[in-house]
Order: C-alpha cells, then structure tokens, then sequence
C-alpha cells in the first residue's frame, strides 16, 4: 500500500487517536453526599494512552467524551488501514516481479 492508497483510506475520517477511554467512580468527599453513598462516587472519564515509553492518563471532561470515543473507533480503523500496508505492499512486489521480470 503506497502513500496515496493510505491517504486514500485515512480521508474523511477525522480526528485519530490512539489509547482507551475508561469510566471510573471517584468520591467527592462532602459529608453525606447521595452520589458518592448509593453509588460509590461521580462518574468521571479518563483517556489512557502512551507518552514514549511510560502509561498517562488525563480526565476527559464529559462532553468531550463521544469525540473521544470517535477518535478512538477512527484511530483503530488506521491501525487496521496501516497494519494491511506491510503485507500489501510485498504482494504488488511479487506480483510486479511474476509479471514483468526483473
């Protein structure tokens, strides 16, 4: 798969990104606060992802997080779109040299 077939692909899309998204209870800590009681804390979201070679996290404010959740299904398509490359690309090599002969 060349640059343009990639380009070709990836057009569109939108925003890509790369990690995973979690949803987690954290208390509040105000004295008697029903949420945290009867449900174990507020409901909060947080973005795991890579930076070099360590695992971060940064909350995601929640109307942030159906764009996230887009950028994730989209980066995953990339993934899938970039990983068919590879093999893609030795088969046209294969296939232009069964052909033509070099």
């Amino acid at each position: 798969m060349d640059r343009q077939e990639i380009e070709e692909a990836m057009r569109g899309l939108g925003p890509a990104a790369k990690g995973s998204l979690s949803e987690v209870r954290k208390p509040c800590g105000r004295k008697g606060c029903r949420i945290c009681g009867e449900e174990g804390g507020h409901r909060a979201f947080l973005f795991h992802f890579a930076d070099g070679k360590r695992r971060r996290c940064m909350y995601v404010p929640p109307d942030l997080v159906p764009a996230l959740r887009d950028a994730l299904r989209v980066g995953r398509l990339a993934e899938e779109v970039l990983h068919a490359g590879g093999p893609a690309l030795i088969l046209a090599a294969r296939r232009r040299k069964a052909g033509g002969g070099a």
